[in-house]
């Protein structure tokens, strides 16, 4: 538990409902010292989990009619004794309440302080705590499934199964070690075996889903390039429904890359518009080109745009240098400004494409000036990401720090594999095993140092 009492703003500005949430050893009687109820009992002695009627006071004057909510350790979200004052969302009545709370013992909270001492409480596990963190985040189906399914302990819990099973057999080798001169096995090699194969393939699956999890979490990653004036601005605008990038007839008008999400069919889509490609000695425009083909490596799917009344040059011109870097991914060749050919001229286009990847490569004609066809791109996009359906069940891994863990535990688990086959002493297998021990509790921050927890917990809200 911690020492000092927390209070900060726990709602956005703007409505008409603002929430103060206050949480430590004095939160009770520091807001019964502001607060005053309609009834006669003082707050310390109103019921748990109700919510009383009142007013806040500075000294004489009423700074505002609010409900409290009281919550007593350790059945709090914190798992300590906290109050949360709902009052007006006025900002000067927030702020004053909030100098009311300082003025008698408070202090401001730290961003995510609140869910750091749940996790230090034990009310939560790290990852359960990231992903409150991603909860708030979430902007799609997807991703609030996911959030919901990690902060329940779905991943916990298939984590803290496999660590209880190494564990068990680390004390059994380690026992062995005791009476090494009377060479006794405790430890059954061929069930040890067979453990580490399950945790093999219950880690790799676990971290080959992070791919999945980082395009949900993060948006697929979907770069837009072509030449000068193919209209890959225009396109990236009608996408967004918004005027992100500037639109002109002056070739090299787009010189950095330019990137924004949004979701499509509960699909988040991360379009990075590039600058356009082509032979030039302006040196600013010569960097745009080179960060062009950086995201281009980057990408999931490329929507290579092409001027349909220039497409035979431009496709004999920039295939020998985008082709090999659309290995691996879904390339959507997109033939702009289709109202200025007719239908014989988009068939003999569509040969064009004759000699590119069948199974990678789509192509589409449409007009992002006039939004013709635009929505058929939008559900070319959706098919092209090829992203599974998410359940709360799902267990799909979207943290980079889980992810880097599950690696070095699926490195050490496979060294247990190769010591098992080359029938190594148990003092190598017991080091190995704990080593992936380790890594898994890390997850789930059992052995999380302060370090490690001030940079989780930066990157949350004040108010969580």
């Amino acid at each position: 538990m911690s020492t000092d009492t927390i209070c900060a703003i726990a709602t956005a500005q703007g409505g008409a409902i603002g929430i103060i949430r206050v949480s430590g050893p004095e939160a009770v009687s520091i807001t019964g010292s502001i607060f005053k109820p309609t009834g006669s009992r003082p707050l310390d002695k109103q019921d748990a989990y109700k919510i009383t009627f009142g007013r806040i006071y500075d000294g004489d004057e009423v700074v505002d009619e609010v409900l409290v909510s009281l919550f007593r350790a350790p059945h709090s979200y914190t798992g300590e004794d906290c109050t949360e004052i709902a009052c007006h969302g006025s900002p000067y009545i927030l702020q004053q309440v909030l100098q009311l709370l300082i003025g008698k013992g408070c202090r401001m909270a730290e961003p995510g302080e609140y869910t750091r001492r749940a996790f230090m409480n034990g009310k939560m596990d790290l990852s359960q705590a990231e992903a409150v963190a991603d909860l708030i985040a979430s902007t799609s189906a997807a991703t609030h499934r996911l959030a919901m399914n990690q902060m329940r302990g779905g991943f916990s819990k298939e984590l803290a199964g496999l660590r209880d099973k190494l564990l068990h057999f680390t004390s059994m080798i380690e026992l062995e070690l005791d009476f090494s001169e009377e060479d006794v096995k405790f430890a059954d090699r061929s069930a040890l075996k067979a453990l580490a194969g399950e945790i093999e393939r219950v880690i790799t699956r676990l971290a080959h889903s992070f791919s999945v999890g980082n395009a949900i979490k993060n948006g697929v990653p979907v770069a837009i390039i072509g030449e000068t004036n193919a209209g890959k601005s225009t396109l990236l605008n009608v996408l967004l429904n918004e005027e992100k990038a500037i639109v002109s007839d002056i070739h090299g008008t787009t010189r950095d890359v330019i990137e924004d999400t949004v979701n499509i069919g509960g699909v988040t889509f991360r379009f990075i518009d590039t600058a356009g490609i082509r032979d030039t000695k302006d040196t600013i425009e010569s960097l745009g080109i080179e960060r062009t083909f950086r995201k281009l490596d980057q990408a999931e799917i490329v929507l290579w745009m092409v001027d349909s009344s220039r497409a035979s040059s431009q496709i004999a011109q920039l295939s020998p240098r985008i082709l090999p870097r659309c290995a691996g991914k879904r390339l959507i060749v997109v033939f702009n400004k289709c109202d200025l050919i007719n239908t014989e001229e988009q068939t003999s286009l569509s040969a064009l494409l004759k000699d590119f990847p069948e199974e990678s490569t789509a192509h589409i004609f449409l007009s992002a000036r006039r939004h013709t066809n635009t929505d058929k791109l939008q559900q070319m996009l959706v098919d092209a990401a090829r992203l599974p359906s998410v359940t709360q069940n799902d267990i799909i891994v979207t943290n980079v720090r889980h992810y880097e863990a599950l690696t070095k535990a699926l490195d050490a688990i496979r060294r247990v594999q190769d010591g098992l086959a080359s029938q190594i002493s148990g003092d190598f297998l017991s080091q190995d095993i704990r080593e992936c021990i380790f890594y898994i509790s890390d997850i789930a921050g059992e052995v999380t140092n302060d370090m490690v927890l001030r940079n989780i917990f930066k990157n949350f809200c004040i108010g969580k």
